[in-house]
C-alpha cells in the first residue's frame, strides 16, 4: 500500500467533487479531430481561418518576432500596469490619435491577459465601485459574457437584442427592455461584429444608446474584440469613440487575439474613461489593486508584438494589409454563401423570395460569425450524418468555409432542412 493510500481517509478536499461537463465548443473540436469524414467541416470555435483552413500567423508578426528577438535584452517582470508604449498605443488604436479623452487625460488603461482576463478586472471595477450595480448583457451574446461578469456576484441581466424570425438586431425592442435598467447599471455592446450574431449597431442607434446613457446615468461597458473585422480600425471604433466623446464614464475591454492573430499570446486591454483625469488616476489604482489579486504582472511578448508592429510604419502597413485581407476574405464567404444558398434553392425551385432568399440576411451582417437559423436537432443532423460541425444554436464561424467545402455545406443543410 502506498503512502497516498494510507493517507486518503484523512485527505478531504477532493472527496465529494463533481466532475463539470466540458466546453461545449471545445468539445465540437475534439469530435471534429477525430472524425475520419474527408469531407467534415469545422464551424465552430471562433478562430480565424485562411482558405487553407489553418490560423495562420501574419507576416507582420512574424518580422515582429524577428526584431524582438535581436533586440530584447532582458526577461525582468514588466511593470504590474503593462508596457507603457503597448498602453499608448492601445488607447490611439481604440480612439484614434486625436480623440478628447486623450487630450484630456481622462481615460487609463492597464495591459490583460487577453481580452477575457480584462472582462473579469472589469467584473471585479465595477463590483468595488457599484456592488448593487446590475450589467445588462445582449440577448444572445458571446457564452463567456456571464461567466467573466457575473461570477465575482454582480446581478447580471439580459436586453432583447437579435430577433431570430427576421435575422437582425431589433433595435425597438431593445430599447424597450432597456426601460427596466436603473441609475448606476451598465451595459454592456460589443464594439463591431456581434458575437454570435453577426448584426451590429449602426452610428445612428449608438448615438441614441449615448442619449439614452446619458439620461439614465448608466455606464457603457464596451466589448470591442474584433476592431478592424467589419468595415476598417477607425470605423468599427467609431461607435465607442462616439460613447468616449459624449459621456463621463465608459469601461473599455478590449482583445488584439483576432485583430493580431494572436490567440495563444492571451494579449488585452482594460480602460476606463472617467470624468476627470483624477477620478480616472484613482480608478487605475484601484484597478492595480485587483490584479494583485489574480496575476501581479502580465506577460510581455505578445503585448511587445503589438507595440512594435503599431509603432514601426513599415509592420503596420504590412499589418493593416493583412487585416484588409482577412477582412475581404469575411465579407466574400458572406457574399458567397448568400449565393449559393440562393442558386441552390433557385434549381431546385423555390421560387417565392421568401424561400429562395432564407439566407439573404447574412450578407448583410459583418465579422466571423451568424445563424443558421437551425434547429438542435437538424444541427445534430449535420454533424451525425455529413460531418459539419457548429455550435448548437446553429453559430457559426464562416472563416471555416473556403471554395473547396461550400457546394457541400449548402447542399448537406438544404437535404436537412427538406428532411423537416
Amino acid at each position: 500500500m502506498s503512502l497516498v493510500d494510507t493517507a486518503v481517509d484523512r485527505y478531504q478536499l477532493c472527496h465529494g467533487i463533481k466532475p463539470m461537463p466540458s466546453d461545449p465548443l471545445l468539445g465540437l473540436s475534439v469530435s471534429f479531430n477525430s472524425d475520419p469524414n474527408r469531407d467534415k467541416i469545422d464551424l465552430g470555435v471562433g478562430v480565424y481561418k485562411d482558405l487553407s483552413g489553418a490560423a495562420p500567423v501574419f507576416k507582420s508578426v512574424k518580422s515582429a518576432e524577428q526584431i524582438l528577438w535581436h533586440r530584447e535584452t532582458t526577461k525582468a517582470y514588466i511593470p504590474p500596469a503593462g508596457d507603457s508604449d503597448f498602453i499608448s498605443a492601445m488607447e490611439s488604436l481604440l480612439l484614434g490619435e486625436d480623440h478628447q479623452c486623450l487630450q484630456d487625460q481622462r481615460i487609463k488603461t492597464l495591459q490583460t491577459p487577453g481580452g477575457s482576463c480584462a472582462l473579469r478586472i472589469a467584473a471585479e471595477f465595477v463590483w468595488r465601485c457599484n456592488p448593487s450595480a446590475t450589467v445588462w448583457l445582449s440577448a444572445p451574446t458571446w457564452v463567456n459574457h456571464q461567466p467573466l461578469l457575473g461570477r465575482i456576484g454582480l446581478p447580471v441581466r439580459e436586453y432583447f437584442y437579435y430577433d431570430y424570425q427576421s435575422h437582425q438586431l431589433d433595435f425597438q425592442r431593445m430599447m424597450a427592455s432597456l426601460e427596466a435598467t436603473s441609475a448606476g447599471d451598465l451595459i454592456l455592446l460589443q464594439g463591431c461584429c456581434h458575437n454570435p450574431s453577426g448584426a451590429d449597431l449602426s452610428l445612428e442607434q449608438w448615438q441614441h444608446i449615448a442619449d439614452f446613457c446619458r439620461d439614465r446615468g448608466l455606464v457603457p461597458l464596451v466589448d470591442i474584440a474584433y476592431q478592424g473585422f467589419a468595415q476598417g480600425l477607425a470605423e468599427d471604433a467609431s461607435g465607442l469613440r462616439l460613447l468616449c466623446d459624449q459621456l463621463p464614464e465608459v469601461l473599455i475591454t478590449a482583445s488584439c487575439s483576432k485583430n493580431f492573430a494572436l490567440y495563444r499570446e492571451r494579449v488585452g486591454s482594460f480602460s476606463v474613461v472617467a470624468a476627470t483625469p483624477k477620478k480616472a488616476d484613482q480608478a487605475l489604482s484601484q484597478a492595480l489593486d485587483i490584479i494583485r489579486g489574480y496575476y501581479f504582472v502580465p506577460a510581455a511578448h505578445g503585448a511587445q508584438v503589438v507595440k512594435t508592429i503599431l509603432q514601426d510604419p513599415r509592420l503596420r502597413n504590412c499589418w493593416l494589409s493583412e487585416l484588409a485581407l482577412v477582412r475581404e476574405r469575411i465579407a466574400e464567404v458572406r457574399n458567397l454563401l448568400c449565393s449559393e444558398f440562393r442558386e441552390f434553392r433557385e434549381i431546385r425551385g423555390f421560387q417565392q423570395p421568401a424561400c429562395r432568399d432564407r439566407f439573404a440576411y447574412i450578407s448583410q451582417q459583418q465579422g466571423m460569425f451568424s445563424f443558421l437559423g437551425l434547429s438542435p436537432l437538424q444541427v445534430d443532423q449535420l454533424r451525425q450524418q455529413y460531418s459539419i460541425y457548429m455550435a448548437t444554436s446553429s453559430r457559426i464561424n464562416l472563416s471555416g468555409i473556403n471554395p473547396g467545402n461550400i457546394n457541400y455545406l449548402v447542399n448537406s443543410v438544404n437535404l436537412v432542412l427538406a428532411a423537416a
